[in-house]
């Protein structure tokens, strides 16, 4: 059910054409956004709004399935006016949403449009952004978590014609109190070292952080993987109620390694999992949890225990760090692990020799996998795994 709250009250008191909307997590700014632009779709005939994300994948699981489901919660939506294909909404009066990519050269240097909204607009580059700014007539919106400083903060933000706000989760009275709740257990630990005290300054109260330490950046995105590329092998990490269950398939293809976002869901149970498994290709699991190993094994899956032994995570983040990997778009969950894992800092700011016990259940999956193929053919002999 959608609920009007804080958030949406201050998006809607916005007035200049551009409109900066800076928040940490569970702050409602997609919602409220998307909760405004159908407002102004259904009171005004012909509008034309672009929605646009890093990539088709970003979309679908973001601002794509939050549209869908406000129209539906609002008892606007009609299966007939969408068109899945093109993934453009035509409301009765002549108004449309058009959702697209900001990797698609073409449809930024393609038809103007009244209204655009980037979504996660700091996962998008100035060029891109102002290719589709120049050619919109009315209003630019603009959301994100500011995990650093960007384009928009040098670029934009003190400009004449633009509006600035913060939102946090206490916008947001629509939040379920178990997520409430788990925000500010972390705000907890803000005082525990650097890390959680950035996480809550950016998460928490939506402040411009400085994401320092960042473990791997030895990989880039592909639209998606290769027809004739070879599977080889998958990472699973065990999640069920708070942390999902994670899949990472590894691929050969000339020579490089390319990683697919298999699953990323928590509620799985052993044979869900199975489900989506496939067959005759070796599955390396998190050993900690033998029966659901060999639960998946009597499924018939090629599944076994990665290998214990001494100091795995270092381990299997060096074994990472000395490949190159290729990450298709449709890995949401494993490209954002990938911009969030960082080195644990103490109280004094003095990186440890250990990472970020967060935003690693994908991170984790393919480290099991690399650990056990990589690793010991490099006879770096066992590590424990934790």
């Amino acid at each position: 059910m959608f609920k009007r709250t804080t958030a949406t009250n201050k998006v809607l008191a916005l007035k200049r054409r551009t409109k900066i909307i800076q928040g940490g997590s569970s702050a409602s700014k997609t919602y409220s956004i998307l909760a405004v632009l159908i407002d102004k779709a259904t009171r005004i005939a012909g509008l034309e709004i672009s929605v646009v994300a890093e990539s088709i994948p970003h979309l679908r699981r973001g601002a794509l399935k939050d549209f869908l489901k406000i129209l539906k919660w609002t008892n606007r939506f009609n299966d007939e006016q969408f068109n899945k294909s093109l993934l453009t909404y035509n409301f009765k009066n002549g108004s449309v949403f058009e959702f697209f990519s900001a990797d698609d050269s073409s449809k930024l240097r393609g038809a103007r449009r009244d209204i655009l909204y980037i979504n996660e607009c700091n996962n998008v580059t100035f060029e891109s952004y102002n290719e589709l700014s120049i050619r919109t007539k009315k209003e630019v919106f603009l959301d994100f978590n500011p995990a650093n400083e960007f384009w928009v903060h040098t670029e934009l933000k003190d400009e004449p014609d633009a509006d600035f706000i913060i939102l946090t989760y206490k916008d947001n009275e629509a939040l379920d109190k178990s997520i409430i709740d788990q925000i500010e257990k972390n705000r907890e630990k803000a005082s525990t070292s650097t890390y959680w005290s950035n996480w809550w300054r950016v998460y928490g109260l939506g402040e411009i952080g400085m994401l320092e330490g960042v473990i791997f950046s030895n990989w880039k995105q592909i639209d998606k993987v290769p027809a004739d590329a070879r599977l080889i092998g998958i990472g699973l990490d065990f999640g069920y109620t708070n942390d999902p269950t994670a899949a990472v398939e590894v691929y050969t293809w000339n020579g490089q390694r390319i990683l697919n976002e298999l699953v990323y869901r928590t509620g799985m149970i052993n044979s869900d999992i199975a489900k989506i498994l496939p067959d005759n290709v070796p599955i390396y699991a998190d050993s900690s949890e033998p029966k659901s190993i060999e639960e998946i094994r009597r499924y018939g899956k090629t599944i076994k225990g990665v290998t214990k032994g001494k100091d795995s995570i270092n381990f299997g983040i060096q074994i990472m760090q000395s490949q190159e990997y290729l990450v298709t778009s449709n890995s949401v969950n494993l490209i954002k692990e990938l911009r969030a894992y960082c080195w644990d800092v103490d109280k004094a700011g003095t990186r440890l020799n250990k990472p970020i016990d967060t935003n690693n259940h994908a991170i984790d999956a393919l480290r099991y996998h690399e650990m056990e193929t990589l690793g010991l053919k490099r006879n770096y002999g066992t590590y424990n795994l934790r």
